[in-house]
């Protein structure tokens, strides 16, 4: 059976999108374990845009879905349209865009809020358990969508984020940078990537763990 899985991004960029390196290598590995890709994002603008030369921010706008769509080479669905019975699985890769355009925890911390359609299927994956994976900070994003389970994730050893994790009534679970975390009861596996770094060759580890598990367990 060919596996569904949904790859949510967040515009395309460390800074002020989706991680490009976490996003490609679960595209990667998705791809060698003959999953059935589906990337989407929701249709808003982004919190701001980033020049990644400079890191400082731009006056320019730019949209979360139209952005993602460099990721996926134009193949790319709207949030909104998804439902989870399209779905045997979903997988948020990293990037600021997790923190800034998906949720606000970027700006808000413990006191963070989520955007309604990812919250949305967030919440309707976990009532079908079917299986969530989260990369670098995207944990954070899924403990504050689904505080009311305090799943278990990790973000690697970050204390501060560790604790915003905790307040936002997560339990966070230390990782290295090649280490997976399983919340078995909600099928919820996480990995910290570039949360711990420092390179590709060491975000690909826990990525390649992470991506093997959520497919076993859908």
């Amino acid at each position: 059976m060919t596996i569904k899985t949904g790859v949510l991004l967040s515009g395309c960029g460390v800074f002020d999108g989706s991680e490009i390196h976490e996003a490609v290598l679960t595209l990667l590995f998705l791809d060698q374990a003959g999953a059935e890709i589906i990337c989407m994002a929701p249709d808003i603008d982004q919190l701001h845009v980033i020049n990644h030369a400079t890191t400082e921010k731009t006056n320019e706008k730019r949209n979360v879905l139209v952005e993602s769509a460099r990721i996926a080479r134009g193949e790319i669905k709207n949030l909104k349209d998804i439902k989870t019975s399209d779905l045997d699985a979903l997988i948020l890769p990293g990037g600021f865009g997790a923190a800034k355009n998906l949720c606000n925890f970027a700006i808000k911390g413990s006191d963070a809020t989520v955007n309604s359609e990812v919250k949305r299927i967030l919440n309707e994956m976990l009532t079908a358990k079917k299986p969530i994976g989260a990369i670098c900070i995207a944990p954070a994003l899924i403990t504050s969508a689904l505080s009311k389970i305090n799943p278990e994730v990790t973000i690697g050893t970050d204390k501060e984020t560790a604790a915003a994790i905790e307040n936002m009534g997560g339990k966070h679970i230390k990782c290295n940078v090649n280490e997976i975390h399983i919340d078995k009861k909600n099928k919820i596996i996480t990995t910290p990537a570039y949360m711990c770094g420092p390179g590709i060759k060491d975000v690909a580890q826990g990525i390649e763990k992470l991506v093997k598990k959520v497919l076993e367990l859908a």
